[in-house]
């Protein structure tokens, strides 16, 4: 290591010490600004000023060491040159369980300090534990930071047991995982957009986790990672500027709708508003302060320049970004406690917008197919994601002299374009309050957009275009490895239980009240749509996928598996169309649409459209293996013959010399 000392240094630890002592000074502004420790209106029970005080200060301290936790894993796993570096992993790793700890405890006492508030008992009240045993469970904010404090414990435990870096990569991922339900509790969450508010709000906390916490990592390391400095700050960038703008972006959008859209701009002056205006400011300087960063330090670090000067001048602009971030934390800690403007849904609202937050759509007629659209900010993102990284990589293979195949970028290009019409389109609207437009949205997302996806050969692609990391860190394409490699995709990659997969989920989800909680609720939509295409990806790239991966079965079985799983789906179609019970009848017995005078009949509607829709996809994977069978005996036969042209036949004089000889033992009797 060059040296490196054994421990964190005093300056190191000061400036991680600076950047909390500035977030809770800047919260503690925010709160008197924003009202957010105000007492009560008087009649009214004050749950005192511990409480009023401690959830803003406390929510600081969990995200300081929430972000530093999951930098510090990312920093170990991503981030630090693998080979020559064990020691330094070890001690980032050593260190997030620290931090970790900590994180956990602030979410728990997050949780005690919520209820309090939530139900108006001050903490020394003799009832309080017992009103918190009862009821903490059915509070969504509260139950939410549970299931966060859960999954930040499992990171811990995990980090604490890593010895190496696959685990540190998998409590990362755990840990980035660990603040996702905290998307749900957002102020946001409860307006009249809540999904487009969970969404973005759940890429703006992954965002700013990673970018303050990966710098946080890097300033508290900073003494043990000695001559990888310049590696470990170039790939750090690259993933901060990734980072500035989901933060930015989503940022933006969830102002809008916790302001109630553009034209309530002007809220901007409220004590909310100022608090917003802060914040942004906060992102405005960062983003100017790492655009230098890159320009005049990080460059030159990484091409090997890298002097004292340029150490010296990072660790300048590294503590001034930090405490900057110290006081974008502060303010923001100081929001989550300020009740923004047009939050609530309006008392007198359809049952529609009470269920799905969104008004109840008009009757569909000939034009809506194409004309009917409500953005999705989540699939809608993952599909321009996945679109402009697939074409960076086709671009990249050209640049250097390489093809890449034509047919299998439109392929992957329509298939994400299909998706996105799919939730973002007429039956992604129509599908939540109607069960035929639901299984067109099913059928399209589960089978006609995962065949044209692994058609497109996305693995093979990224494994050419990505270049491999020789230092034992792992970059993306060492992850695509890792994953299509591994022992569970062994098992998931079988045809059998891919099968299985696809098509038992899809009766255990209907018919169970999963169904009910896809439609009601925009976690179990998400969790839906996912499952849909993960699952219908598995099944069509064990039948025709051209990645690498487990061995694939003989075209043979795979089409019997194919056809055995396609009769199983038209008897999940039939099912439906002469079924008389309602499915998740809470739900469409109340939602009330005009246009749908007869539920049970939609029902069946979408059953014919589940038996017939999937007709197509399933013959376009039929013809696919048969090619692939026809292939298979054309390459088995040429193999053949080169064989045959080498050894003069040899297997088949051999052959004929046996029936010779059978026959001359038949002639004399000896058989």
């Amino acid at each position: 290591m060059g040296g490196a000392p054994a421990t964190v240094t005093a300056p190191a630890r000061g400036a991680a010490v600076a950047a909390l002592a500035v977030a809770l000074f800047a919260c503690v502004v925010a709160v008197i600004v924003g009202g957010a420790a105000t007492p009560v209106v008087e009649g009214l029970a004050d749950v005192g000023p511990v409480v009023r005080w401690g959830l803003p200060l406390l929510t600081v301290v969990y995200d300081a060491s929430a972000a530093l936790t999951v930098g510090l894993l990312v920093l170990g796993a991503f981030l630090l040159p693998g080979h020559s570096t064990p020691a330094t992993l070890l001690r980032a790793s050593r260190y997030a369980v620290t931090t970790g700890l900590v994180w956990v405890v602030a979410g728990l006492l997050l949780v005690v300090l919520g209820f309090s508030d939530a139900a108006g008992t001050p903490l020394g009240d003799g009832q309080f534990w017992t009103q918190f045993a009862t009821y903490v469970w059915s509070l969504e904010t509260l139950r939410v930071g549970l299931i966060s404090a859960a999954l930040a414990a499992a990171a811990v435990t995990v980090a604490a047991f890593a010895l190496r870096r696959g685990g540190v990569a998998a409590a990362a991922i755990l840990s980035i995982g660990a603040v996702l339900p905290l998307a749900l509790a957002g102020h946001a969450s409860g307006g009249t957009d809540h999904e487009t508010a969970v969404n973005t709000l759940a890429a703006h906390l992954v965002g700013a986790l990673l970018w303050v916490g990966g710098l946080m990592a890097i300033v508290v390391m900073r003494p043990l990672l000695g001559r990888h400095l310049p590696i470990v700050v170039s790939r750090f960038s690259t993933l901060a500027l990734w980072c500035f703008v989901a933060v930015a972006v989503s940022g933006v959008v969830s102002a809008l709708v916790r302001l109630g859209g553009v034209s309530e701009l002007g809220n901007l002056t409220t004590p909310y508003g100022v608090l917003v205006v802060v914040k942004a400011a906060c992102l405005v300087l960062l983003g100017l302060l790492g655009m230098q960063q890159r320009r005049r330090v990080v460059d030159r670090m990484g091409d090997g320049r890298a002097a004292t000067s340029e150490r010296a001048l990072f660790v300048r602009f590294a503590t001034i970004e930090t405490l900057v971030m110290g006081v974008a934390f502060g303010f923001a800690a100081a929001l989550s406690r300020s009740a923004p403007p047009n939050l609530d849904l309006p008392v007198d609202v359809s049952p529609a917008v009470r269920l799905t937050s969104y008004p109840a759509p008009a009757a569909p007629d000939g034009s809506t197919w194409l004309t009917l659209w409500r953005y999705d900010w989540l699939w809608g993102v993952v599909a321009v994601v996945a679109i402009g990284a697939y074409l960076a990589w086709v671009v990249r293979l050209r640049r250097r002299g390489d093809r890449w195949s034509v047919m299998a970028t439109l392929s992957w290009v329509f298939g994400w374009v299909l998706m996105v019409w799919a939730t973002c389109g007429a039956p992604g609207v129509l599908g939540r309050v109607s069960f035929s437009w639901h299984m067109i949205e099913h059928m399209v997302i589960a089978m006609y957009v995962p065949t044209l996806l692994v058609l497109g050969a996305p693995i093979s692609l990224a494994l050419r275009a990505i270049p491999a990391r020789g230092d034992g860190s792992i970059g993306l394409r060492e992850l695509l490895l890792g994953l299509v490699h591994s022992r569970p995709m062994r098992v998931l990659a079988n045809p059998v239980v891919a099968a299985a997969l696809f098509f038992s989920s899809l009766a255990i989800f209907y018919f169970s009240p999963l169904f009910g909680l896809a439609l009601a609720t925009h976690t179990g939509h998400v969790l839906m749509v996912a499952h849909f295409l993960l699952t219908g990806y598995l099944f069509a790239w064990v039948l025709v996928g051209r990645d690498p991966g487990p061995p694939k079965w003989s075209p043979s079985l795979r089409l019997l598996i194919l056809l055995v799983t396609v009769s199983f789906h038209a008897f999940f179609g039939v099912a439906l169309m002469s079924g008389t019970v309602l499915l998740a009848p809470d739900f469409f017995s109340t939602v009330q649409i005009p246009w749908i005078p007869d539920v049970v009949a939609d029902q069946q509607l979408g059953g014919s459209i589940a038996w017939g829709v999937g007709e197509l996809p399933t013959l376009v994977l039929a013809m696919f293996v048969v090619v692939d069978w026809v292939r298979t005996d054309a390459a088995l036969a040429r193999r053949t013959d080169r064989q045959a042209d080498r050894d003069g036949d040899a297997e088949l004089v051999a052959y004929n010399e046996r029936l010779k000889d059978l026959a001359t033992r038949r002639g004399s009797g000896g058989v």
